[in-house]
């Protein structure tokens, strides 16, 4: 789901933003700068009814909310995405979690800390071990991989044709997660 791109100050219901508003108003910004910024920070963006379907309300209620969906609900919504790559990753993600002590139970240590495209941690869990690489960048990034990790089993990707050797290139927003038995 994305933030709803309301487009006035009357479809927001959080007070602190309302206040916001009413104080940027009164620092001398124009309705229409003072609205850009509520758009861009206000908390009803994280509070939208779960987008079900393309149904009225978004599927959510046959009341009425308390805050009304975005404008995305018509294609951005659960009965849309449940055989998309999203929903599917999500499901290996929680598949992978109960079937593997080493996600739940693993000892957790930070890799690559210097790094401020990739968030790496390393799982361990008696002999057995997981590297998580994460690039939360829209660029693609070079990883010197760690030895014990080279030309290993991947567990899980988000892009299909991903591969281990000694370098690994993450490509945009990648996670990759590299297992040692």
């Amino acid at each position: 789901m994305i933030d709803p791109d309301y487009d006035s100050m009357a479809d927001y219901v959080d007070v602190e933003s309302i206040n916001a508003y009413q104080m940027l108003l009164e620092e001398g910004k124009s309705q229409e700068e003072a609205f850009l910024i509520i758009q861009a920070k206000s908390r009803d963006n994280s509070r939208i009814p779960m987008q079900w379907d393309s149904s009225e309300n978004a599927g959510f209620t046959v009341g009425t909310p308390w805050l009304k969906a975005g404008k995305s609900y018509p294609h951005i919504n659960v009965e849309n995405e449940i055989q998309g790559p999203i929903f599917t990753f999500y499901q290996d993600l929680i598949r992978l979690r109960k079937e593997m002590p080493i996600i739940s139970e693993g000892s957790y240590k930070p890799v690559f800390e210097d790094s401020k495209q990739v968030y790496t941690f390393e799982r361990q869990y008696e002999d057995q071990k997981l590297l998580v690489l994460n690039n939360f960048y829209a660029t693609e990034v070079e990883i010197d991989l760690p030895a014990a990790y080279q030309n290993r089993q991947i567990l899980l990707s988000n892009y299909e044709d991903a591969e281990v050797s000694e370098k690994i290139l993450l490509k945009p927003y990648q996670t990759l997660a590299i297992y040692v038995n």
